[in-house]
């Protein structure tokens, strides 16, 4: 079987949407026929520093000789283009969504971002792409051939239905707190249903973005949500099972999403879904299985938020239609199938 050394920023370890991918990916690829081995690169990227690009060449430099080399988008477009033409090897870069596409960005680094991906996508022999809405936008905004584009959708373990027990229902969120995330659109959206009935839940990691998270903990006490709204920090995989299982309605109202796992994972479970129509949302998100808001509108998201929370009847409805696409949803095993398909195509 042939050898593929995928590279990833950062600890694999890493409880975010990327990372989870990279892992199925990894444990799923040998039954396509390729042997992956893990590459670790250093977890400054997307704003690596001279040290952090010094010790990717070096690393990159041990990888054999026109060997193939899945690097992890958050890296590779980061990349100087002279670093990555100084070696022989077959690239297929993996994109989430383009790193301009991160939210809270200022206009130079937007403009650096674009740049530097675009040339580095020029040097890939192959791309895949984890949503259409992503595949779209780098054929349109960064010159990448559709010949090149493999889309490859994360894949979703099959769950148990959710069957909470509340007497106050429970809206989940399941993402690292991060600007692009809308973790205060969602506070100030909660701040305006207090006459209602409910606790939110909010996992994912508190720590990759320090100075939102003291921001959402100042919203939280300005507008008097200390008692009703709980900051989990991360969870393990059983852990975040359990919470999934005891949830009413899952609600996250990005700012952009390349894809959307954790809208998968609910979707998996048959839990009605209110979002921002943000980003590959969109296409994740099915229009019978949830209520899509525009992005960064505290108040359309209270109102759908008052909707599914005191419609009994289209709360279950979105259910329902959430439990029957999450059926639907690809396997990892289909994930592997998409990639592998690219990574022979980088041989050919």
């Amino acid at each position: 079987m042939p050898d593929v050394w995928f590279a990833v920023p950062g600890d694999l370890a890493t409880q975010t949407g990327g990372y989870a991918y990279a892992r199925n990916l990894m444990a799923a690829l040998p039954a396509t026929g390729w042997i992956p081995h893990h590459v670790q690169m250093p977890a400054s990227f997307p704003q690596p520093s001279d040290a952090d690009l010094a010790t990717t060449r070096d690393v990159l430099s041990r990888l054999p000789r026109g060997g193939v080399a899945l690097m992890d988008g958050l890296a590779f477009g980061a990349l100087p283009r002279e670093l990555i033409d100084s070696f022989d090897l077959k690239y297929v870069a993996l994109v989430h969504h383009p790193l301009a596409q991160e939210t809270g960005l200022h206009a130079d680094d937007v403009e650096r971002l674009m740049t530097s991906e675009r040339a580095a996508l020029g040097a890939a022999s192959a791309i895949v792409a984890t949503s259409r809405h992503t595949a779209d936008q780098l054929m349109r905004d960064y010159a990448v051939p559709e010949g090149k584009l493999r889309v490859a959708f994360p894949g979703t373990k099959p769950a148990p239905r959710a069957m909470p027990q509340n007497t106050s229902p429970c809206l989940l969120t399941v993402a690292t707190l991060t600007h692009r995330k809308g973790h205060d659109v969602l506070i100030r959206a909660l701040a305006v249903l207090k006459d209602l009935h409910w606790h939110s839940v909010l996992v994912g990691s508190l720590d990759r973005a320090p100075a939102v998270t003291a921001n959402i903990r100042a919203l939280m006490a300005a507008e008097g949500l200390e008692q009703r709204v709980t900051l989990c920090g991360e969870m393990d995989e059983h852990e975040l099972d359990t919470v999934y299982a005891g949830a009413d309605v899952f609600v996250l109202p990005s700012r952009h999403e390349g894809y959307g796992m954790a809208f998968a994972e609910a979707l998996a479970r048959g839990l009605p879904i209110v979002a921002g129509a943000a980003g590959a949302v969109i296409d994740t998100v099915p229009a019978d299985a949830g209520l899509l808001v525009p992005s960064d509108d505290p108040m359309a998201l209270a109102q759908a938020l008052r909707r599914i929370l005191t419609d009994h009847d289209l709360r279950r409805t979105l259910s329902d239609a959430a439990w029957t696409h999450g059926h639907r949803l690809p396997t990892w095993d289909d994930t592997a199938a998409a990639v592998s398909t690219a990574l022979r195509s980088a041989l050919s």
